[in-house]
């Protein structure tokens, strides 16, 4: 009877608790928005509580850097996607970001029975179970892998942007207005990643 109360327990440990999915670079002002989806055991979920995954806003870049293996390694499954500064432009951002959103969810194995989103939006292309949470970063391990898989693949990429777009500081400011890259902006001009439909808002073009 013990020896079934353990593999019952095992079990349980090891089934799927969580998908979370989460967007960074939604109010940037240059390159993609990204989103991640990670899928979690209780077991794992447990083990990246205890080794630090929180929120990535909470977390310095080199933490964050740390964490990216270990999540990886330890999710069941997990998917990346991207929304060009393109599509933002012509779609708008929720559009876009739900693009991406649904990009990295079709990079999973299977179609997760539910999935709990981060912030109040409905991802309305989703024709599956979903729950928004409100800050669900603070709150659930699998939205904060994801939002820390989704900042990480995005800052890698803003980082090699750099070489090609040099004169921005996007290295630094990763895409964000800041007000040297407003500044530069208006000193050397857009590039065809810059988001014009926000530097409009800005009054900058």
């Amino acid at each position: 009877m013990q020896e079934k109360k353990g593999e019952d327990l095992q079990q349980a440990l090891n089934k799927v608790s969580e998908v979370g999915i989460d967007e960074v670079g939604r109010g940037a002002i240059f390159g993609p928005v990204f989103s991640a989806v990670v899928v979690l055991t209780e077991k794992n979920k447990s083990i990246l509580k205890k080794i630090g995954v929180t929120d990535s806003k909470k977390l310095n870049p080199k933490k964050r850097k740390l964490l990216l293996p270990k999540i990886l390694l330890l999710s069941s499954d997990y998917g990346i996607g991207q929304s060009s500064a393109r599509e933002i432009d012509n779609l708008g951002i929720r559009v876009a970001t739900e693009l991406s959103m649904i990009r990295a969810l079709k990079k999973l194995k299977e179609k997760p029975s539910e999935l709990i989103i981060d912030g109040p939006l409905l991802l309305r292309p989703w024709n599956g179970i979903q729950k928004n949470i409100v800050s669900g970063d603070s709150k659930f391990i699998a939205i904060a892998s994801a939002s820390i898989v989704a900042k990480v693949s995005r800052d890698n990429l803003m980082e090699r942007l750099e070489k090609k777009y040099s004169g921005y500081f996007i290295f630094k400011n990763k895409g964000y207005g800041t007000k040297d890259h407003l500044y530069l902006i208006k000193k050397n001009g857009m590039t065809k990643l810059h988001r014009k439909s926000f530097l409009k808002k800005s009054n900058l073009i």
